[in-house]
């Protein structure tokens, strides 16, 4: 009887691994924010940022299959203040989809931060620099920075699938594993 349970355990011990190893977070692992720059404009701070590396083979095929996709950008300013908690100057969250039609073989990619109209593209090439390029970001005003003070922008990135109807996404919980998020990036500054 001992001996059953102990082979039991190692089971479970074993499907436990599987799961771990192939959960959300370790699906992203590649992506990363890269090339973020923060400068200023005569009336507003901006950001720039890209992701690399969110374009695996997997996400492809997805996205290729005509599956809509999200690409998430959380981006925070806070004034760093000694000895009491930062104060938030500014908290955005922006979205890029990507749609594929199969019919016309182009890519629909809606950014509407940028309060654009959605841009049709027929290269994955180009949608895939849509989804993942921020450009002049306006996160602040300048007017309401403090020159020579301490500054500290916070960005992340998340690709999540639409959500699923409600019993569905516990029948199907394999197709929600492509989804990845990068971890915080944090640059600190003097305005």
């Amino acid at each position: 009887m001992n001996r059953i349970r102990y082979t039991g355990s190692k089971i479970l011990f074993l499907l436990l691994a599987m799961m771990l190893v192939s959960c959300p977070a370790a699906a992203g692992r590649g992506a990363s924010l890269k090339n973020i720059i923060i400068t200023n404009t005569r009336d507003d701070l901006i950001v720039y940022l890209k992701v690399q590396g969110a374009f695996t083979e997997k996400i492809k095929k997805v996205i290729l299959s005509g599956v809509p996709t999200t690409f998430s950008f959380f981006i925070t300013l806070y004034r760093v203040r000694d000895l009491w908690f930062d104060k938030k100057i500014a908290d955005l969250k922006l979205t890029h989809t990507v749609k594929y039609d199969n019919l016309k073989k182009e890519f629909t990619v809606i950014r509407p931060w940028m309060h654009e109209t959605p841009q049709v593209v027929k290269s994955f090439r180009k949608a895939q620099k849509l989804m993942t390029d921020v450009d002049s970001l306006k996160v602040a005003s300048l007017n309401i920075l403090k020159r020579g003070t301490h500054y500290q922008l916070r960005a992340k990135a998340e690709l999540r699938r639409r959500k699923l109807p409600f019993y569905l996404h516990y029948v199907l919980f394999f197709v929600s594993l492509w989804n990845f998020e990068t971890d915080w990036y944090t640059i600190d500054f003097i305005y």
